[in-house]
């Protein structure tokens, strides 16, 4: 097993470990919890590319590890009051949606390839940001001013254009037009 894929593992183990924290109310552990996950993360993919360290296992787990720390923080948030639910019913709804049309088309013989889009990847860091910010303001209890409710705002946005953007991505590939390709009129 690669170092990636260990360390990998690891924040997959730092995931519950964040929820029971940031349940009891050890919001200090909680942020650092996440904190520790996401430079982790960093440092595992930084040693896979300096290392050439990359595995079929840690393509799989890295984006699991991920998103299982990302949607579950979300989805504590939400349910204590710290996040609006539309919002979490939004990002969860959409990770939920890519999967099973991932799954869909496996099923269907016409596997489709998730690449991050650009809006994704903006996505993801927004949501990164947000959830970090709320730890640290529940943390250390401090007031975020209008910072907040734009950043809840702008990660709204940007979900339901990643989910618009997997969408017709998705159905271009179902449709069998590739890239570049248009239907016929």
């Amino acid at each position: 097993m690669t170092i990636p894929n260990m360390i990998t593992i690891m924040r997959l183990v730092l995931v519950p470990c964040v929820i029971y924290a940031m349940i009891s109310g050890s919001w200090d552990w909680a942020f650092a919890g996440f904190v520790v996950a996401g430079v982790s993360d960093a440092v595992d993919g930084f040693i896979a590319r300096q290392f050439n360290q990359h595995s079929k296992l840690g393509a799989y787990l890295d984006p699991m590890a991920d998103k299982l720390l990302l949607v579950s923080v979300f989805v504590v948030l939400g349910i204590m009051g710290h996040l609006p639910l539309w919002l979490v019913i939004l990002v969860v709804s959409r990770d939920a949606l890519i999967v099973c049309a991932v799954l869909l088309s496996t099923v269907m013989g016409n596997p489709v390839v998730v690449k991050p889009l650009m809006v994704s990847k903006i996505n993801t860091a927004v949501q990164i940001v947000l959830a970090a910010i709320v730890l640290a303001q529940l943390s250390f209890e401090f007031g975020l001013g209008l910072l907040l409710p734009a950043l809840i705002t702008v990660s709204g946005l940007l979900t339901v254009a990643s989910a618009a953007a997997y969408l017709v991505a998705w159905l271009r590939h179902m449709s069998g037009y590739g890239e570049g390709e248009t239907p016929d009129r």
